[in-house]
């Protein structure tokens, strides 16, 4: 596969082309992303959660993000990787937003950054300054404590409005990209048709341009929660486990390492005089 750029995105858009998007946060889960063909990479602020443990995304810092996404383009050269601007890193202004998201894109090597929420002045003013910026608005998980936490948002018709506002206020300011979480799919179809540039839903239904989900929940390897939008691919975690119990057995057993999986060359009696 090609190398994917923002021009190949609004081509695929332009056709009616769906796009696929996943997140992945190492090299090993990026040679796997590159092997199946998907167009774009996220290094999102989830692996706070997924990678690291924490509560929330909040506790990512960029320090993190720049380690994370040097792995990640290593491992996977023909996606558009997409690093995330973690929580405290733009809000203080377009000075602030430009320093970070110069610093994953030539410390970490991604291609361009993600923001979340609607800030089209800061937006604005790092596409100015030649940075390739993707939106994000509906759900936006590193304020979900001001949304009434993770929940389905536009709701109702001025809730919904709101958001195609933001969606439209957000393609004026030169974003190549929105992704929209969690709302009705009705409002996602909405969106989509509001907007010239590409639309990847995330909880947003089926008339987006494109679909992003987490590589641990499409996986089945994060199980403290499941989105309703999460659909299961594979159950790859119940499987490391039974191969680990395996493993633990087989230790316990002396069944492993068997004759194949042992050197030879040298014999008990050969040794003892060195003993």
């Amino acid at each position: 596969m090609a190398k994917v750029t923002v021009q190949k995105l609004q081509e695929m858009c332009d056709k009616g082309e769906k796009i696929s998007y996943v997140t992945a946060y190492d090299y090993g889960q990026a040679v796997l992303v590159e092997r199946a063909g998907i167009e774009m990479i996220l290094v999102g602020d989830s692996m706070s959660m997924t990678m690291l443990g924490n509560e929330s995304t909040v506790p990512l810092t960029t320090d993190a993000m720049v380690h994370h996404i040097k792995a990640v383009v290593k491992g996977a050269p023909s996606p558009m990787i997409v690093g995330d601007l973690v929580f405290g890193s733009y809000n203080e202004g377009p000075e602030q937003a430009i320093r970070s998201a110069n610093r994953l894109i030539k410390e970490g090597g991604c291609d361009t950054v993600k923001l979340e929420g609607c800030m089209p002045e800061i937006v604005e003013k790092m596409v100015k300054g030649g940075i390739g910026v993707q939106g994000h608005i509906g759900l936006t998980p590193q304020t979900a404590g001001l949304l009434g936490g993770f929940k389905l948002q536009g709701k109702n018709l001025d809730a919904a409005k709101k958001i195609i506002d933001q969606a439209k206020s957000l393609e004026q300011a030169g974003v190549f990209s929105i992704v929209v979480e969690c709302v009705p799919e009705e409002l996602g179809r909405a969106i989509t048709d509001a907007v010239s540039v590409p639309v990847i839903g995330i909880g947003a239904g089926r008339h987006c341009d494109g679909q992003v989900l987490v590589y641990h929940d499409l996986l089945g390897l994060f199980d403290r929660f499941t989105p309703k939008f999460v659909k299961k691919y594979a159950n790859i975690g119940e499987q490391i486990v039974r191969a680990l119990e395996d493993y633990k057995r087989e230790v316990k057993d002396v069944k492993f390492p068997s004759d194949e999986y042992v050197f030879g060359g040298l014999s008990g009696e050969d040794l003892k005089g060195l003993l």
